[in-house]
């Protein structure tokens, strides 16, 4: 048992709030900020409820799931959205052009230094732009973050990056060249198809090691884990891009290459802050992604959730778009040097 004198106190304890309070009040800063840098190129901020007949389908996240009772005591399953996403796009089909949400979102299974079970995500799209404006749009957000608070330098544990300076853009397969001497996209067939065989031999010819059930997706993994995000965003943010399209669920695949697809992620001090894509807007081909991915869950995890026909619905009349998920509560807690998410949090979930 744990001794009383070791046990945390409650995050309302008058003196722990009394030294969380400065982080809070650059949280709401931050936010006050993110609200007139959208309103000033004329986004429309969006409301999306979290109950959902979906929460998404992405083999690793996990939902928090209900039930809707009815007056005559029938019930329906719901969800806790892990994203704003769905409802997002459902507004694109609705004719919004330029939107963004502050959104409470859920994730089951997240809890450490860097995840909480309920957190806050930024998310926004753009209409009939180009992926590449969002990477834009990110530069801009971390210096508006910066020159919020008056730092100098993002600071995490033991590394440091510079807001203001031009984000790196790395591809996946360059990161996977330089920081373990594999080539990625020898493993990845022109119609998106992974080679588990070969991404294995790399592997353990780099020293990583894979078990025989991993799947081509597991080691993939285990390599952008282990050797890649630990070298991103140092000095200057990374935008790390190019994913191969067996890891971009939602994304459309590039122009240039089939293999790989419009998804990139923004890092700073080794910490993920953003995850964006131009859109996939093929209906038919979304569907069958989600099987996919669902499929893959059912075998790592032994469960599956429902595909929301309505989204699917939606996406066959969404026009081109690019959108992008930021994490609010990390980009504070860089922004602050703050070391734990529960610090940038206003009530953060108990502890049982």
């Amino acid at each position: 048992m744990t001794s009383p004198s070791l046990t945390p106190s409650p995050w309302w304890t008058p003196s722990v709030h009394a030294d969380r309070r400065p982080f809070l009040m650059a949280r709401n800063r931050i936010v006050a900020g993110l609200r007139a840098w959208f309103a000033d190129r004329d986004f429309v901020e969006v409301d999306a409820a979290a109950l959902q007949v979906s929460p998404g389908n992405e083999a690793h996240l996990h939902a928090f799931s209900t039930s809707a009772l009815a007056p005559d005591g029938s019930s329906s399953p719901l969800y806790l959205h892990t994203s704003p996403e769905f409802a997002c796009k459902k507004l694109l089909a609705a004719g919004e052009s330029r939107i963004f949400a502050l959104a409470r979102v859920y994730r089951n299974r997240e809890r450490g230094p860097l995840h909480h079970p309920e957190f806050t995500m930024l998310e926004w799209y753009r209409a009939h732009a180009p992926y590449e404006i969002l990477m834009q749009d990110c530069a801009a957000l971390l210096q508006m973050a910066a020159d919020t608070t008056g730092v100098d330098a993002f600071v995490f544990r033991n590394g440091t990056c510079d807001p203001r300076q031009e984000p790196d853009r790395v591809t996946l397969a360059g990161a996977f060249r330089d920081f373990a001497g594999i080539d990625l996209l020898a493993t990845v067939a022109p119609d998106g198809a992974t080679d588990r065989a070969a991404l294995a031999a790399a592997a353990t010819a780099a020293g990583i090691r894979s078990a025989a059930d991993d799947s081509w997706a597991d080691i993939f993994s285990r390599v952008l884990v282990e050797r890649v995000e630990p070298r991103l965003g140092f000095g200057r943010p990374t935008i790390l891009c190019e994913y191969p399209v067996s890891e971009a669920a939602l994304a459309r695949p590039a122009a240039h290459d089939p293999r790989v697809a419009e998804r990139f992620e923004l890092y700073a001090c080794g910490v993920e802050l953003a995850n964006g894509f131009g859109e996939l807007t093929d209906a038919a081909e979304q569907r069958r992604r989600f099987g996919a991915e669902m499929d893959e869950k059912q075998r790592v995890y032994g469960e599956r959730y429902p595909i929301d026909e309505d989204f699917l619905a939606a996406l066959a009349a969404m026009p081109p778009a690019s959108g992008i998920a930021l994490g609010l509560d990390r980009l504070v807690m860089l922004a602050t040097g703050a070391h734990r998410i529960e610090q940038v949090m206003w009530t953060p979930v108990a502890v049982s």
